[in-house]
């Protein structure tokens, strides 16, 4: 998308966000005339849902520090809504529950966003509906995936990483039970991918988490292959680096610096179980292959694909 394009869509997607705020009753800073604040209701929501929860549980959930959290609860608990009591676990801490008086404003707050939603259907067509219903959907992820991202950097491999990116690649190739002959996991450059990644012809990028490697890819002229075929190599993540897009966002990374060095197309072999990167791949145009390509040394590997770049 050219960039005139992209402001062009950026600046109607935050008008009818504004416009959807205000409709929402947000911009009063009330819900629906009830008296409660947003983060007052979203609070008696939550509890409702889990019956109880901590402190710092109901931060993570709403998105927000836990002095404001904190400022939240002890409002409610004053209004009589939720009620607290020590985690037997942990005498330090406290857990909070709906009073039979919160129970009744909960009841109250969903009846009113039940008809205001209902209100607003009534100019929606049965496939309008399911439109909205796709788009809050799409939207609200795209936020999160958004959110979750800016805690990770994207840079590229440097020799301190060695150690860290040797971990990564190894415990996450046992977590798929890729050990044994025939997997990467006994490639020599697995200690040393910084030394390995730095020819003309390659490159090595890491996915940083506060100063912690927690996932990695790369690219290298495919062993035994024709001179415009590279190979994707080592694109591995730990769990607390995947289901945020970070791997469409390396991926393309990649691809892109596949492309300067002057490859056609893009060579990867992977395993039938690991699900989740072959649909990536696929995702990306990766195109299935009966069998493997060059002379890569991973036998065991089931699954082959090639992107023409």
């Amino acid at each position: 998308m050219k960039r005139s394009e992209l402001k062009k869509t950026i600046n109607e997607i935050r008008k009818q966000s504004r416009q959807l705020v205000r409709e929402l009753d947000i911009v009063k800073g009330v819900y629906l005339g009830t008296g409660f604040t947003f983060t007052q209701c979203h609070v008696l929501f939550e509890l409702a849902e889990h019956r109880t929860l901590g402190l710092t549980e109901l931060s993570k959930i709403l998105l927000i520090d836990k002095s404001n959290t904190s400022r939240t609860v002890k409002k409610l608990v004053s209004l009589g809504l939720i009620s607290s009591k020590t985690c037997p676990e942990d005498t330090r801490q406290k857990l909070f529950r709906l009073t039979a008086k919160g129970k009744a404003a909960l009841a109250k707050t969903i009846n009113l966003a039940d008809d205001q939603v209902e209100s607003a259907m009534e100019f929606l067509s049965t496939e309008q509906e399911a439109t909205v219903i796709e788009g809050l959907k799409l939207y609200g992820d795209a936020l999160r995936k958004s959110r979750l991202q800016a805690q990770f950097q994207i840079r590229r491999i440097k020799k301190s990483d060695e150690p860290q990116m040797a971990r990564v690649i190894r415990e996450v190739m046992t977590e798929f039970g890729a050990v044994g002959d025939g997997y990467s996991i006994n490639d020599p450059e697995v200690d040393s991918m910084y030394s390995n990644y730095r020819g003309k012809h390659s490159c090595y990028f890491v996915i940083v988490k506060n100063e912690k490697v927690v996932g990695g890819a790369g690219l290298a002229p495919l062993s035994e292959g024709d001179q415009d075929v590279c190979e994707l190599r080592k694109m591995y993540f730990m769990p607390q680096a995947r289901g945020c897009g970070l791997g469409s966002k390396l991926l393309e990374l990649v691809l892109n610096e596949a492309r300067k060095r002057g490859f056609k197309k893009c060579y990867i072999e992977t395993l039938e179980r690991m699900e989740s990167a072959k649909a990536l791949y696929e995702r990306f145009g990766f195109k299935p292959l009966k069998k493997p390509m060059g002379n890569t040394g991973h036998d065991s590997c089931d699954a082959f694909s090639l992107l023409e770049l």
